[in-house]
């Protein structure tokens, strides 16, 4: 955990700046996490706006102002010129500090954070309540991540004490680093001497990771990611998304914004406790940087009955997370038309065939195809996977490439097909459709779109995601390919029953093998596997990632 300590004296201007949206819009939910009690009571958990901001400026400035009490520091200052450096004397009443991880640590509860906060304080001798000496007023602030992806929070302090005496900050930059030391021992942080680079999971400590290790279960903050992922993914609005949040097993509340019960800013997911344990909350920025509400909002239709179909079920999860029942139930409340699989597996198709036309470096369109096809192995690990596999490892090694910058994100592109049909199909299908040839021929087209991604990586030069998804397409593809039915040839079947034409638009072959499933024919000469994506060399190239030699892949 590493400490930066700034001085100033404009605590409004401080303040504004952590509740606003940052210099590249990365601020997001920015909320109190910990802070002097009356102003937390006073302000909440919240989201903070503008006028709540400066309010809380006013009261953690109110004993300075009351007591006429200055507070300075010397600072030198050299003269641009002729480099002569002269010592000045400047106001100095404001104490910042940011406490971040690095982003290979994870990110970390509000709970979490708000107990390192009060502890960092209190060993700072800023705020030890009980004690000898007064309090000075201080509130610690989260907003998200940083731009290189650091979770953090910043703590804010006025150095003037409720009795009008001035904080000691005598070697303030050392204090805070030897605390810091403690406190990532206190709470299972990584060491900053022995932090090792690589691929961080959010959300997860070294000790929660451990504790999942030994009781051979799969981490929280795992399960809550993959259920809000196939929950956004196979959803058509918002109001869907909450509500089948609560089939996937899942408490979930809203973070309404500032002074409003009728705009939802964020929202806060947990697995149910065990009995007499204490529930747990993540935010959907802890668990991936691309579930998020407002990220996840840019793939849903915006018009006023949406909005206000989400508020309605929003508003039933703020009252009882634990009873919370649909205002308005939607069609995830029954099992979809089997016929639908002919419909969404040529959507998977029609989906890759756009992004033929997606430029290499658009990151964001990529991003969302990404999420859209790590959401469809979500979906069908929660349905299928007692306990996380290979379609949940796939879901989670994809999901990373979504994992971009809030200023770098953007709304799907307008006409591209959605995934949320084949999502919901993998999520609801009946139990006799598990193994069958639809899902056989549906993991065909999932694993051309990974591949697709992964080629997106090779043309721009990240060779390190794009060996790591090829390797999920060597390991984990070929495990649950082996798991389903093999798909014949197109001719396969000449020799029996002649089939129904295809439907207009529809892949022939595609909708010869999704007829004879539905009807539960066995065809002659099944013993064709699928073909392995990866299995299929050509040239590598930086052209267009899904076709290189003419031919669709």
């Amino acid at each position: 955990m590493m400490p930066n300590i700034s001085r100033g004296d404009r605590m409004g201007g401080l303040m504004v700046y952590l509740a606003g949206a940052g210099r590249s819009n990365e601020h997001e939910e920015q909320h109190l996490v910990a802070g002097d009690s009356a102003i937390v009571t006073m302000h909440g958990y919240g989201v903070l706006g503008r006028d709540s901001a400066l309010a809380i400026a006013k009261d953690l400035d109110e004993p300075r102002v009351r007591l006429g009490v200055d507070v300075t520091r010397q600072e030198r200052i050299a003269d641009p010129e002729t480099g002569e450096v002269t010592s000045t004397t400047v106001p100095a009443d404001v104490w910042h500090c940011s406490l971040s991880l690095r982003a290979e640590e994870g990110q970390l509860s509000d709970e979490k954070w708000g107990a390192i906060a009060q502890q960092f304080v209190d060993r700072m001798g800023f705020a030890t309540e009980g004690g000898s000496r007064a309090t000075c007023r201080w509130v610690a602030v989260r907003h998200g991540l940083s731009t290189n992806g650091n979770d953090h929070i910043h703590v804010a302090v006025s150095l003037v004490r409720e009795d009008g005496t001035k904080a000691n900050t005598h070697n303030d930059y050392q204090r805070a680093q030897n605390i810091c030391r403690d406190l990532e021992r206190e709470h299972g942080l990584e060491q900053l001497e022995s932090r090792e680079r690589g691929i961080g999971e959010r959300g997860v400590k070294p000790a929660e990771r451990a504790r999942a290790t030994r009781a051979g279960a799969e981490v929280g903050v795992h399960r809550l990611e993959r259920t809000v992922l196939a929950a956004a993914t196979a959803s058509l609005d918002e109001a869907e998304f909450v509500r089948r949040l609560r089939r996937g097993g899942v408490l979930i509340r809203p973070r309404f914004a500032a002074g409003r019960d009728d705009v939802v800013a964020g929202y806060s997911v947990a697995l149910r406790p065990e009995p007499d344990k204490q529930v747990v909350w993540y935010g959907g920025g802890r668990l991936a940087r691309d579930l998020t509400l407002p990220r996840l909002r840019e793939g849903w239709p915006d018009s006023v009955h949406a909005a206000q179909g989400a508020v309605d079920e929003w508003k039933a999860t703020a009252k009882n997370p634990w009873q919370y029942r649909p205002v308005t139930p939607g069609r995830e409340e029954s099992a979809p038309d089997p016929q639908l699989w002919k419909q969404y597996t040529a959507e998977m198709k029609q989906l890759r065939a756009q992004m033929r036309e997606v430029p290499i470096d658009d990151r964001a369109s990529w991003a969302h195809l990404a999420r859209d096809t790590a959401g469809a192995f979500a979906a069908w690990s929660q349905r299928v996977e007692a306990t996380p596999g290979p379609l949940a490892q796939t879901a989670r090694e994809l999901s990373r490439t979504a994992q971009i910058r809030a200023h770098q994100s953007k709304p799907r592109p307008a006409g591209h097909v959605s995934v949320a049909g084949a999502t919901m199909m993998l999520l609801q299908a009946a139990d006799q459709g598990k193994g069958s040839m639809v899902e056989a021929l549906m993991l065909r087209q999932l694993a051309a779109t990974v591949r697709a991604v992964m080629e997106m990586h090779e043309a721009v030069g990240d060779a390190q995601r794009a060996a790591q998804l090829d390797r999920i397409l060597r390991e984990q593809y070929t495990t649950v390919r082996d798991r389903l039915p093999a798909i014949p040839k197109t001719g396969a079947a000449s020799q029996g029953t002649a089939m129904p034409g295809p439907a207009e638009g529809i892949d022939p072959e595609l909708a010869r093998v999704v007829e004879v499933a539905q009807r539960g024919q066995i065809i002659p000469g099944t013993g064709n596997p699928i073909p392995n994506p990866i299995e299929q060399q050509r040239p590598r190239t930086t052209a267009t990632p899904i076709e290189r030699d003419g031919h669709e892949r």
